[in-house]
């Protein structure tokens, strides 16, 4: 069998905090194979993002991390800095949330889009064709008066599409998609979901697009990653997934999304999301979980195969035969 794209296995994360180390992600395994779209999805703060960046060994200051993550089977945690600067200008690249904090105010489109082509030695001439076409890629119409503009001249929509045209310069094996459209509208969002989709079965590249809307990762996602306070609590194919939840916090994320087609009122999810440092013994979910019984405090529960899903949850076979 051919290995995956991206393979991550049993990543822990703990960020240094004065004396004592904040632990961040406890156990994280998860794999993105060649031309798929992976889903991670989760409340802010239960470590997407903190993953996310991990591909590309961008952890805070201070972060220790352990496990493995290796992209096309070398291993990033250990991985010579020259090595890892090379992964991050061919093999991978990433979009942010926020384009207008990620693009330099003061530099024009281009110098954002072929900063990494220059960097590897493609003459100003040769990378502003390809910056031009990669910006028509993405549906800016006017790439070539586009290059010579400033970001506060484009739209939120606009700017993320230069986001994605520089993510795309050096033709990456694996894109990291980290809420690439949160500050967007729904018109927006789907343009640039199309887009995202379109460029992956082009490029037949890998993606792990992470976000807190299931509905949206449900439009681009192959498979989804559920992730609460540091861990995946749940992983199935996404039709499988919003069919069949079997865990109790991904059953409650989708109930609390509204539905056009159900007279029934969203019910949103009791309680407030927790960090991993701040979760309780056991089932971080459950002083947030309708269905959570005294042992579910008492013992964490480790991930199994059920019915085709991969669960953390001590009663999945008894929830799965009410």
């Amino acid at each position: 069998m051919t290995p995956p794209l991206l393979e991550i296995e049993n990543l822990n994360v703990r960020l240094s905090a004065g004396r004592a180390a904040r632990p961040i992600i406890d156990g994280v395994s998860l794999h993105v194979a060649r031309g798929e779209t992976v889903g991670l999805v989760g409340e802010s703060g239960s470590g997407k993002s903190v993953t996310c960046r991990a591909v590309l060994g961008l952890l805070p200051e201070g972060a220790e991390a352990g496990g493995s993550l290796r992209v096309d089977g070398d291993d990033v945690l250990t991985m010579p800095p020259a090595r890892l600067r090379e992964l991050r200008r061919h093999g991978i690249s990433m979009i942010f949330q926020d384009p207008r904090a990620s693009i330099n105010p003061l530099h024009r489109i281009g110098d954002f889009v072929t900063e990494g082509m220059r960097a590897g030695g493609v003459s100003r001439k040769e990378a502003l064709r390809r910056a031009e076409e990669l910006l028509e890629s993405v549906g800016i119409r006017d790439p070539r008066t586009a290059l010579r503009s400033r970001p506060h001249e484009f739209s939120g929509g606009m700017l993320q599409r230069v986001m994605i045209a520089g993510a795309l310069a050096g033709e990456p094996r694996l894109l990291l998609a980290d809420e690439p459209t949160t500050a967007l509208d729904v018109t927006t969002q789907a343009e640039v979901v199309s887009i995202l989709t379109g460029l992956r079965t082009e490029r037949a590249m890998g993606m792990l697009f992470v976000t807190h809307d299931l509905d949206l990762a449900a439009a681009i996602c192959d498979r989804i990653y559920v992730m609460y306070a540091g861990r995946i609590v749940e992983t199935q194919p996404t039709g499988g997934l919003f069919d069949r939840p079997r865990h109790p916090y991904t059953a409650a994320l989708l109930a609390s999304t509204p539905r056009l087609d159900s007279n029934r009122p969203p019910r949103g999810v009791p309680g407030r999301p927790v960090s991993l440092a701040e979760a309780p013994p056991g089932c971080a979910f459950a002083v947030r979980c309708a269905h959570a019984q005294p042992r579910c405090g008492e013992h964490e529960p480790v991930r199994r195969e059920v019915d085709g899903a991969h669960v953390a949850c001590l009663r999945v076979e008894e929830l799965v035969n009410e």
